[in-house]
């Protein structure tokens, strides 16, 4: 790869190592305030649990990639408004239906997550950073199976909510 292509990659991996840092960032304020909301639903506000841990070591694992790239991990950019948007629609429900819609925004996340880390992945490869490629590769697989896991679950999710809202003695929101 030509030097200037080279130094266009590695420009753009540091650009979307940011954005992906951000992300974590409003992927852990979604989750925490998501899980605080769930105790009568608790094999999901585990896994939750679950997922704010990961996505609190994914974002060291993303100061530690750029850190490799030499860039000043203390100013992280902001991916601008319509995440934090979307990150506030899913972290501030608070309609009766939650745990299903929390769940459903929670896949698509999921998913956007996973694109943006194949994303990295490549271009990381394309910058010659195999560190960093791994480094993403290990988050891909935490965000893969995090969305598995919603896919897996949300049937019972959903069957668990309705028996909650038909029974007029239980709390069906949470």
């Amino acid at each position: 790869m030509e030097s200037k292509h080279l130094e266009d990659t590695q420009k753009h991996l540091e650009d979307w190592l940011r954005d992906a840092h951000a992300m974590e960032k409003q992927a852990e304020k979604m989750l925490k305030a998501q899980a605080s909301r769930l105790e009568h639903y608790p094999q999901v506000q585990q896994r939750i649990e679950q997922h704010i841990t990961e996505t609190q070591n994914q974002s060291q694992k993303l100061e530690q990639c750029l850190t490799l790239l030499g860039s000043d991990s203390s100013t992280f950019k902001d991916m601008g408004a319509q995440l934090a948007a979307f990150g506030q629609a899913v972290g501030g429900m608070m309609a009766e239906d939650e745990v299903v819609k929390g769940s459903i925004a929670s896949f698509a996340f999921e998913q956007f997550e996973i694109a943006n880390y194949k994303a990295l992945v490549k271009t990381a490869e394309m910058a010659s950073q195999p560190e960093i490629a791994q480094l993403c590769k290990e988050i891909l697989q935490e965000e893969i199976a995090m969305a598995d896991w919603l896919s897996e679950h949300l049937d019972e999710t959903t069957q668990a909510f309705l028996e909650r809202s038909a029974d007029s003695d239980l709390r069906s929101k949470t």
